[in-house]
């Protein structure tokens, strides 16, 4: 590929320089009459897959802090990729690897305020509870008891809870979900769930009537109302519809879509999205910020409502992806191009185009030299979401691209 550490384009992200698809761009890459990766670049991605987990292992004492026992940059969520690594190469040591780790970091927990799957004590119980379930049933349901027990602050009304993924309510939402989804029969009532989905639209009416805001929900954290997929509305409504049967056909309605419509709204001509409102700077790329969490949001939205709009947005977030999303800040997945490339896979299990697979492993491409492209080394440089693993995870992720979640948001 060269070397593009001069090719830099607004500063942030550097110049997309891939050919875009065709069938002569894509013949190495991909079968197109089959829709499946060729077989050589199915050996590479192989290949630089576990000699990046390699360089992984050998910087363990690298990994983590003694304090972060979290999926977002801590030891969790390295055992999620390993769990991840495992399954897919059918390689049991990893598996047993990762509950070891869940396991450690399960017994080190101490806070009953951090509620979230990412960040907070959620996240280690989640996934403990599905891993031990196959292990232990008793640990597992242990597991599971104390993250229910978790519902009472998620439930209080009180001012230092948000609503967001990332800390907040949508944060514990996606714990319950994904507990429910990987054990059977599914450990947590519908009861819990609806009363956590109804906390969070509540939380929503009330602060978009006491703001007179346009759109029927919107939140608030840390006095700015975001609106990407970590800390915001579009975060949050990914959560609420994937979580739709517990919802009425009223809530999806009157209070969901016109909530989706005027977020659609405030999208740039460029097919990206502005981080806050009042925020018309179109810059960021991220996950977190910007287009590549409302790719699946809008994906998802199309689905539910059949309302060619919301394809088109998804659509559109993927144009600016592809033409902005190498960014400098290195091939994680929260803010990086490991993360950005999921938009890729999303737009490629909802339209099956292959054009899709092809930029998804082109990013894929690009993040086998993780270190050369990227100006400034990450607090975590090997966690989940801002480091290796993350890339590694996405790696895996992209030799079954019709399988592919984002970890963390997508069930």
């Amino acid at each position: 590929m060269g070397d593009r550490s001069s090719i830099i384009d607004n500063g942030r992200h550097y110049r997309n320089e891939f050919p875009d698809f065709s069938i002569k761009s894509a013949a190495s890459i991909i079968d197109v009459d089959k829709h499946e990766l060729q077989d050589n670049f199915k050996e590479k991605l192989s290949e630089q897959t576990k000699n990046l987990i390699q360089k992984l292992e050998k910087n363990k004492i690298k990994w983590h802090t003694i304090d972060d026992q979290s999926i977002y940059t801590g030891l969790s969520g390295i055992a999620m990729m390993f769990d991840h690594y495992g399954k897919y190469f059918d390689d049991p040591t990893y598996i047993s690897k990762a509950a070891e780790m869940v396991h450690s970091c399960v017994s080190k927990l101490n806070s009953r305020r951090q509620v979230t799957f990412l960040i907070g004590s959620a996240g280690p119980l989640s996934l403990g509870a599905v891993l031990y379930d196959n292990i232990d049933k008793e640990e597992s349901r242990a597991m599971i008891l104390k993250l229910k027990s978790l519902s009472d602050y998620v439930l209080e009304e009180n001012e230092y809870l948000p609503d967001e993924l990332l800390y907040g309510r949508a944060g514990y939402l996606f714990c319950l979900l994904f507990v429910n989804k990987n054990i059977t029969p599914s450990p947590f009532d519908d009861s819990l769930i609806k009363q956590v989905v109804q906390s969070i639209l509540k939380s929503g009416k009330v602060y978009s009537t006491q703001n007179s805001c346009k759109s029927p929900l919107m939140y608030v954290w840390h006095d700015t109302e975001y609106l990407g997929g970590a800390h915001g509305l579009g975060g949050i409504l990914y959560l609420l519809l994937q979580a739709r049967e517990y919802l009425t056909e009223s809530e999806l309605k009157n209070e969901i879509e016109p909530s989706l419509k005027f977020l659609q709204k405030l999208k740039f001509p460029s097919g990206n999205f502005p981080s806050s409102l009042g925020k018309e700077s179109d810059k960021l790329i991220h996950w977190c910020h910007g287009a590549p969490s409302m790719t699946m949001l809008f994906s998802l939205a199309y689905k539910i409502y059949g309302n060619e709009d919301y394809r088109q947005t998804a659509v559109e977030c993927g144009e600016v992806i592809w033409n902005r999303g190498l960014i400098k800040k290195g091939c994680g997945i929260c803010h990086g191009v490991a993360g950005n490339a999921y938009t890729f896979l999303n737009l490629y299990q909802e339209t099956k185009d292959v054009k899709y697979l092809y930029r998804a492993c082109k990013f894929a491409e690009w993040c086998f030299d993780h270190e050369a492209h990227q100006i400034k080394n990450p607090d975590r440089p090997f966690s989940l979401f801002e480091g290796l693993a993350g890339t590694i995870y996405f790696l895996i992720d992209l030799q079954k691209p019709l399988l592919a979640k984002f970890p963390g948001f997508t069930l």
